[in-house]
């Protein structure tokens, strides 16, 4: 049974409820931890990992320390919670790839969960000769404005108005860029998480929450497949096989059934 989505709006009050998930994601990092650890391995760039709205660096720990394992040199934005734009947080974090960039003297892939997402593409637009590739989970880049159950939490960390983000940012950044997204994300349509089509980009589906994107076992992974990418280098994500029964097809039609049916990534 097909359904109309309403692109401008939140996800529904069930899926904000089942936000629960991400706890049951984190046991499941942990159970395929041996698993994961099979990914393609890292050829030692910097990675730069910048966290959701309110969030730290302590909520992509997880993500760090398996990414850090697979031969990457990973690090934390450092800039304590992300409050959203506020006056000297961009400046702040184009010094931080900068310095990265210098350290290693290496192009830096940047991985942005939520709104630290957002940040990445905007980054890599200001810098993209520093840039190695940008991948996001659950950004709304592409969202209209309220179509979030965040956006007023948003407005009073930022002490911002949720709609004033410029248009340009729905557009990809000039660099090779994944969307990581869930179509049973409760914090923001998940319409608004995806790549448009060109050259260098790609969607990538998950099942799951948002607050457990960053230590979801499929995201992980298809995180690993797509740092293993050699610089300069570009090919779509391998879906084929055993695979699709872990990432559905992002372009297939919307199917209500997807909102609700409790199916989780293999473990």
């Amino acid at each position: 049974m097909n359904t109309v989505v309403d692109r401008s709006a939140p996800p529904s009050q069930l899926l904000l409820a089942l936000e629960v998930r991400g706890i049951w994601e984190l046991q499941a990092f942990f159970a395929s931890y041996p698993l994961l650890r099979r990914a393609p391995r890292g050829d030692g760039h910097p990675v730069l990992v910048l966290p959701g709205l309110s969030a730290s660096d302590i909520s992509t720990r997880p993500l760090r320390t398996y990414l850090k394992a697979q031969g990457y040199a990973v690090h934390g934005w450092k800039l304590g919670p992300n409050r959203g734009p506020r006056p000297g947080v961009e400046a702040a974090m184009d010094a931080r790839l900068a310095e990265l960039a210098e350290r290693y003297d290496r192009k830096v892939s940047l991985i942005g969960w939520s709104l630290g997402g957002v940040f990445a593409r905007e980054i890599a637009r200001r810098a993209p000769d520093l840039v190695r590739q940008v991948i996001t989970l659950g950004s709304p880049f592409a969202n209209e404005p309220k179509a979030s159950n965040a956006w007023r939490l948003y407005e009073i960390l930022s002490e911002r108005q949720v709609d004033d983000w410029p248009d340009m940012m729905k557009l990809p950044p000039p660099v090779p860029s994944t969307a990581i997204y869930s179509r049973t994300d409760g914090i923001v349509s998940w319409w608004g998480c995806r790549e448009q089509d060109a050259d260098r980009t790609q969607n990538i589906e998950v099942e799951g929450s948002h607050c457990g994107l960053g230590h979801n076992p499929a995201v992980l992974y298809a995180i690993a497949d797509r740092l293993a990418l050699g610089e300069g280098e570009w090919s779509p994500f391998d879906r084929s096989g055993l695979r699709g029964m872990v990432y559905p097809d992002p372009d297939r039609a919307d199917d209500s059934a997807t909102l609700f049916r409790p199916r989780w990534p293999a473990a």
